[in-house]
């Protein structure tokens, strides 16, 4: 990372639509405080590899970590268990149905090693109004006509910002992720951004590779 080692000024934001560059973030990969989650701003953080991050009872904190985990749509792993499941019928995928639904469960879902959620209140209503913008997008998985499954995030045309998935059954959110990397490799997208190292994701494809590389591609939006 570039800043290993370095303490950089913690860069505090106010009601500007403005960013310091990237390579200001930490060796963890915090770069801002503060600021707000108006639609503007969240839009102007994915666009330039940022996204929020925090905890109920902290600032607003930004994030640009060094490298930045990806996946790249058309090289998603399916298992031979995920292929019978994909040929089957056991579920239904859907898209931009049932976004509340998805980003209140996966706020509520479990996770290894993290007590509460990041998703607080402040969280979901910033991604519903960018739902209703057109921005923020959501893939469901149901079973029997129950929701058993699915993912939200931000959609940047050329780029899918993943946020978050959730699974009430197994294989649910496997499901939506894989359906979700191979709709996006036919429409031409380049990357599916999973933002930091997950091991659930790496299972799937996804890996890591530099920020300056992630950056790049980024913003080749449009060519």
């Amino acid at each position: 990372m570039e800043n290993q080692g370095k303490h950089l000024p913690l860069f505090f934001l106010d009601d500007r639509l403005v960013f310091p560059p990237v390579e200001n973030a930490n060796s963890e990969g915090l770069l801002a405080v503060g600021g707000d989650l108006s639609p503007e701003r969240l839009l102007l953080a994915y666009q330039n590899g940022i996204f929020p991050w925090f905890n109920d009872d902290s600032l607003i904190l930004w994030w640009s970590p060094d490298p930045r985990m990806v996946l790249f749509p058309e090289k998603v792993k399916i298992s031979k268990s995920m292929r019978k499941v994909l040929l089957g019928d056991q579920f239904k995928l859907t898209k931009n149905k049932s976004f509340d639904q998805v980003i209140e469960h996966c706020a509520l879902q479990k996770r290894k090693n993290q007590e509460g959620t990041w998703i607080t209140d402040k969280m979901m209503e910033a991604y519903k109004e960018l739902y209703r913008k057109g921005f923020a997008k959501s893939y469901e998985v149901w079973k029997d006509e129950e929701l058993v499954g699915g993912l939200y995030g931000v959609d940047l045309g050329h780029i899918f910002c993943g946020e978050s998935m959730f699974s009430l059954v197994s294989n649910a959110s496997k499901y939506a992720f894989i359906k979700m990397a191979q709709e996006l490799h036919s429409k031409g997208y380049v990357l599916i951004d999973c933002q930091v190292h997950n091991e659930h994701l790496k299972s799937l494809g996804a890996k890591e590779i530099p920020r300056e590389q992630f950056i790049r591609i980024l913003k080749r939006r449009g060519k």
